[in-house]
């Protein structure tokens, strides 16, 4: 039966997984790339297009060898990357820069001139990303290189997102005008939807900064939808990776998105692809705008649904920074976490390490913890992050559901949810709802979905979900610490909107902090079996 190949570009790494059209993922590998970083600048976050192909290749070649399948069994590859990820390329698609990674929280300003803007015109666009343009996004990434880079514009031919940039890539595409477009990239960082012609207007655009003059027929070309061809696998490129040039590779998208179809997501269901950061995503066949929310695009997760995204900017990173901290491990501090009560630190954490992506969209904020006391360990303050997660999960859920998304089920994706169990037990008892859990790593399942699609080898995305995703494993959540955690929730829930809105309408907070100590003895006094 048929083989296909479904690639995954994560923020460190890249990870292929050959997909039986029957039996499933059947193996998987990956490779690492660096990360650019730089300690004077905190919001700087690049990654070399060089570094990702190489990677590719050797992931691609790893997962060859490990599982025994010859390359020419292999009839379609298909990937999906983090996003918004920006290159600017120049003539022949020659990158002109790195990427500007999602990560990159440099065009902080830029992002805030085209929300003012878009405001100030009452810009339609504006309404369908949530009321707020966000720094992570590509307008603002693109105007930030575009300022900082007066000696390269006049080689800039066109910037493209990541997954477009990839599949351009391996197809052996060198026009950009023959560049295939994603839907889902273009619609949820990009203000693009075919509702008002594409893009914002030429002259919205110049109002932000005359520098974007003339980008939005830069931009020009072909949208589609992951049912779309991008292209065919080049003979230079299938050399390389050790398969048949001229399979098809799929219109590609973001990572969070595939990982939800790689989840089995149906309508009604909402993903929190759990890594570095959260990506929540759901679909639904109708959908209204959600104030606060950063994207309601149609086609973007399945072509026959709208979908929409939201997240939290950091939650592994968290996690991996506290450890770090502590001079140990995210591993090694984890040890024993399953012995802890609900409350019981009397720690209340606000995971804003990385500014707020949803609801609040505001990169200026940065982590809070209040309670501390003197004999408070680097394990509690991982345990409070969690529980911090946790609770900004629940606020964004809940502003969804006051605007018609539908959340009857709750799945827990992406790589974390696999490997701390404390994690997935934490968020159904703050959600009081049960989780479900892929039994194995979705990352790039995804991709061989929409592989097999390409191939014709299942019509529908349904019918491969139904062939090839994992079981899902249910977490229920436990009625006392539900009930511990509604009533922390209202004190996370006071702390995040008035510390978090500059201008919040003030209320008392002086009651938090009595409440965490009282929570927090009445934690102590449980039995020992009664934890998380």
């Amino acid at each position: 039966m048929p083989l296909v190949a479904g690639v995954d570009f994560g923020t460190l790494s890249v990870r292929v997984t050959l997909v039986h059209s029957q039996k499933g993922p059947i193996g998987t590998a990956s490779a690492e790339y660096p990360l650019h970083r730089r300690r004077e600048d905190p919001d700087f976050a690049t990654q070399s297009h060089q570094d990702q192909m190489q990677a590719l290749v050797r992931a691609m070649r790893a997962v060859l060898e490990n599982t025994g399948v010859a390359g020419e069994g292999v009839v379609a590859i298909a990937l999906d990357t983090t996003g918004s990820s920006v290159i600017p390329v120049g003539e022949n698609l020659e990158p002109l820069d790195d990427y500007y990674l999602w990560c990159d929280h440099r065009a902080k300003s830029e992002a805030e001139e085209i929300t003012t803007r878009a405001h100030a015109v009452s810009l339609e666009a504006i309404d369908w990303c949530g009321g707020v343009y966000s720094h992570e996004w590509g307008f603002a990434k693109l105007l930030h290189w575009l300022r900082h880079n007066p000696d390269k514009r006049g080689s800039f031919v066109t910037a493209l997102e990541h997954c477009d940039m990839v599949a351009a890539t391996l197809a052996g595409v060198t026009s950009a005008s023959e560049v295939k477009r994603s839907v889902c990239a273009m619609g949820h960082k990009w203000l693009w939807n075919p509702r008002w012609g594409g893009f914002p207007p030429e002259e919205f655009l110049v109002s932000v900064d005359p520098l974007l003059a003339g980008i939005r027929a830069k931009l020009d070309g072909k949208y589609l939808t992951s049912d779309g061809i991008a292209g065919h696998l080049s003979e230079h490129w299938a050399k390389e990776l050790g398969l048949h040039a001229g399979i098809p590779i799929p219109v590609g998208a973001f990572d969070a998105h595939w990982d939800a179809i790689g989840s089995h997501i149906r309508e009604g269901d909402v993903v929190n692809v759990v890594g570095t950061s959260t990506c929540i995503i759901a679909m639904a066949k109708e959908a209204e705008l959600v104030p606060g929310v950063c994207g309601v695009v149609p086609g973007s997760v399945h072509p026959e649904y709208t979908g929409i995204e939201a997240g939290l900017s950091a939650t592994g990173d968290i996690f991996e920074a506290i450890a770090r901290r502590a001079g140990s491990t995210v591993a090694e501090l984890s040890r024993g976490l399953e012995s802890y009560r609900a409350g019981q630190t009397g720690l209340l954490r606000l995971s804003w390490d990385n500014g707020d992506r949803t609801v609040l969209v505001n990169p200026e904020l940065g982590g809070v913890t209040l309670g501390w006391n003197l004999l408070h360990t680097a394990q509690d303050e991982l345990f409070a992050a969690i529980e911090g997660t946790a609770f900004h999960t629940r606020i964004i859920l809940e502003r969804m559901a006051e605007h018609g998304v539908r959340v009857d089920r709750v799945i827990n994706a992406g790589g974390i949810p696999q490997k701390n169990e404390v994690l997935n037990q934490v968020y159904a008892n703050v959600l009081n709802k049960p989780v479900l859990v892929p039994a194995g790593v979705p990352t790039s399942l995804g991709s061989g979905i929409f592989a097999l699609l390409a191939a014709g080898v299942y019509p529908t995305i349904e019918a491969a979900q139904e062939a090839v995703c994992l079981p899902l494993r249910t977490v229920e959540p436990d009625a006392g610490a539900a009930a511990v955690y509604e009533r922390l929730y209202r004190l996370y829930r006071d702390a995040y909107f008035s510390l978090g809105t500059r201008h919040a309408t003030p209320i008392g907070l002086g009651g938090i902090l009595p409440a965490l100590r009282s929570i927090a003895a009445e934690a102590s006094r449980l039995p020992s079996s009664e934890s998380l």
